[in-house]
């Protein structure tokens, strides 16, 4: 039995999910559970973190395994090895930015997932003996003119003048810049009661917009850096107002 007690596999091919949980089961491992839509992955992990993370990386919907992996790692630092029939540049690259710890290219064989959970298991025993580092926050923070947010093992700064929007999307928000996106772990809600500069502000139950980067007002949307964003009617004079005095 391995000092890993437990494994989430997170595949929405039921087929190569069971048969996956099975080969587990015969290599003395607990499965965790067998996860197939990405949006139901955090909320189980907050019930019971696994040890290790099985993720494919073409999961079917809005988010693929890779975006879903950044997002955990906002507030979790759980191993990930990747599961793909894809191994082609563009999303090696892209995984690779995540830190994994190991891939399994499908079709794979019971070896592979052996070697690679096991490796997996030496690397975190070692990252465990090596010096510890501090303790770093998952929650974001503010300062008068930016905002701290986790990206792997630090915190990045991210100055709020070049914030462009900001996009709710379920249980995590989307911070839009001029050069790069940043996925934080808060409720735009959440967020939006932790900003204090009077030039963000919310116009859509689904958006928080930089007052300073809107380009057009049309009756139902605003327009920041050629895109579209919707504008509630009962929001559309407020902005207006907030407009006139910033």
């Amino acid at each position: 039995m391995s000092t890993m007690q437990s494994v989430l596999i997170v595949e929405d091919e039921m087929i190569i999910a069971a048969n996956i949980s099975m080969q587990l089961n015969h290599l003395g491992y607990h499965v965790n559970g067998i996860i197939p839509r990405a949006e139901e992955v955090l909320p189980h992990i907050k019930l019971q973190v696994p040890d290790i993370l099985l993720m494919d990386i073409n999961l079917k919907g809005e988010m693929d395994g890779i975006e879903l992996a950044g997002l955990i790692q906002n507030e979790y630092k759980i191993p990930i090895i990747y599961l793909t029939a894809n191994a082609d540049e563009v999303h090696f690259n892209r995984a690779k930015s995540t830190n994994p710890y190991a891939f399994i290219s499908k079709p794979f064989k019971k070896i592979d997932l052996q070697r690679a959970i096991e490796l997996t298991i030496i690397r975190v025993a070692e990252e465990k003996n090596s010096k510890p580092n501090e303790e770093i926050p998952n929650e974001p923070f503010m300062l008068s003119d930016s905002i701290f947010v986790r990206h792997h093992d630090k915190m990045v700064k991210i100055n709020i003048h070049d914030i462009l929007y900001i996009e709710a999307e379920r249980n995590y928000c989307k911070i839009h810049c001029k050069d790069k996106e940043h996925l934080i772990v808060s409720t735009l809600k959440d967020l939006e009661e932790k900003l204090t500069v009077n030039h963000l502000m919310r116009i859509h139950r689904s958006f928080i917009v930089n007052l300073f980067h809107i380009d057009e007002i049309a009756n139902t949307h605003v327009v920041i850096a050629r895109k579209a964003i919707p504008l509630s009617a009962e929001l559309k004079k407020q902005l207006l107002l907030h407009i006139q005095k910033i």
